[in-house]
């Protein structure tokens, strides 16, 4: 790390301090939500911002391979700050919505910039450890986000808004002072030219070429099947170990016996994967770095989708940690190989789009997700974590399709 250049490091801080806040508030989003509006009508309201980031998403990669990358984070963090002090100030359920909604917008806009910005910066072989280290950065604040959001978003939720805003708008302040441009000579160019109308029907072509890539469309489509197994994390689970999940001691010493349950249990279940993705996504990454990417992406999601099953067979809450380990370790085999497939993948000069695109995998995962939540209140809780499993098994067997296509591809090539 000591080679990186400056823009990575500033980002690689200010990243690190902000996702520290980011989840004190977002995995309890969910039961905020239920309680605001009940569950069936927040499974729905849920799905809407990930319809939202798909807009976010393209218009994020075109903007990072037009506007810069630079210029597009700065707008990116700005729209998080002003939304982020509407949320502090509201005393609406709806407005507090919306402002979530536009949180996710920016937040959306900010991550193709800043992904294709780490791979301008970064030597292709280098590109999957760069990748990992910056899942750890994103991580580090799930270690204790998640336990001390349990206590501070019921209770001091205003405070740690404020905390939020400012957070962010102290790394908008580093990003303009700090960061250069990096985006390649043959893109430095262009710019951002004409009516609305003309600028979106560009990027509509644009992006029409990436979608006639079949191997790519492949990546897409298993991705969002993917992606919408593990948020579940952050959408049915919640909402069942805090149903399910009685309150029970976590150990015995003398006359000392600590309770935890429901919402508890969950803070600590996220407070554990944050620990192991910032232990071990580096390790990881080395450990596996010798293993192809398509026996990586199968072998992950087989490995969350079965712990996030057997979690439903279970109320015990060091199983529930356990299988959580399990799932969080699926998890880090899966993110910097799919990051560093499309590095590898995309053209330089498209690179910031096909990451953009890259992207639709977690904001369409996102919208598919709730449907769990929708499903609940039809069939048990059994039922819904079958159903997750047979998302997952879908999953690996797109991978499987889509490197039998890349190879075929590649045959054909030679």
């Amino acid at each position: 790390m000591r080679t990186w250049d400056l823009n990575l490091k500033v980002r690689l801080i200010g990243e690190t301090l902000f996702n520290l806040l980011f989840w004190m508030y977002y995995p309890f989003l969910t039961i905020y939500f239920s309680d605001s509006f009940g569950q069936s009508v927040a499974g729905l309201l849920m799905s809407v911002p990930p319809l939202v980031g798909i807009i976010a998403n393209l218009l994020g990669g075109y903007l990072s391979d037009t506007l810069g990358r630079r210029r597009t984070m700065l707008l990116g963090s700005l729209v998080q700050v002003v939304m982020f002090a509407l949320f502090a100030l509201s005393l609406s359920d709806w407005i507090n919505y919306i402002a979530y909604i536009l949180i996710s917008f920016g937040r959306t806009i900010y991550y193709p910039a800043s992904s294709a910005m780490v791979a301008d910066l970064t030597p292709e072989r280098d590109r999957r450890e760069v990748f990992a280290v910056f899942l750890t950065a994103f991580n580090i604040g799930a270690v204790l986000g998640p336990m001390l959001g349990s206590i501070f978003f019921f209770h001091y939720r205003s405070e740690l808004l404020w905390s939020c805003t400012a957070a962010t708008f102290l790394y908008l302040c580093a990003i303009f002072f700090l960061i250069r441009e990096t985006v390649p000579e043959a893109e430095s160019g262009k710019r951002l030219s004409g009516s609305l109308l003309s600028v979106l029907k560009a990027q509509i072509r644009s992006y029409k070429v990436i979608f006639y890539d079949k191997v790519f469309a492949l990546f897409i489509l298993a991705g969002i099947v993917v992606m919408t197994v593990i948020r579940q994390e952050n959408t049915y689970l919640p909402i069942y170990i805090s149903a399910h999940v009685p309150e029970q001691a976590l150990f015995s010493w003398k006359s000392w016996s600590p309770n935890l349950g429901g919402v508890g249990v969950f803070g600590w279940m996220m407070g554990l994967s944050g620990i192991i993705f910032v232990l071990f996504s580096v390790p990881v990454a080395r450990m596996f770095e010798k293993i192809n990417d398509r026996t990586l992406l199968i072998l992950s999601i087989c490995v969350v989708g079965a712990s996030l099953f057997l979690m439903g067979c279970t109320t015990n809450v060091w199983m529930l940690l356990l299988l959580m380990a399990t799932m969080s370790f699926g998890e880090l085999m899966q993110s910097p190989v799919s990051d560093s497939f499309v590095s590898k993948y995309a053209p330089a000069e498209k690179r910031g789009q096909y990451m953009g695109a890259a992207t639709l995998q977690n904001t369409i995962g996102n919208f598919f997700a709730p449907v769990t939540m929708i499903l609940s209140g039809w069939v048990p809780s059994s039922s819904v974590f079958g159903f997750i499993l047979i998302c997952a098994l879908i999953g690996a067997l797109l991978y499987g399709l889509l490197f039998r296509t890349l190879y075929g591809k590649e045959e054909n090539i030679k």
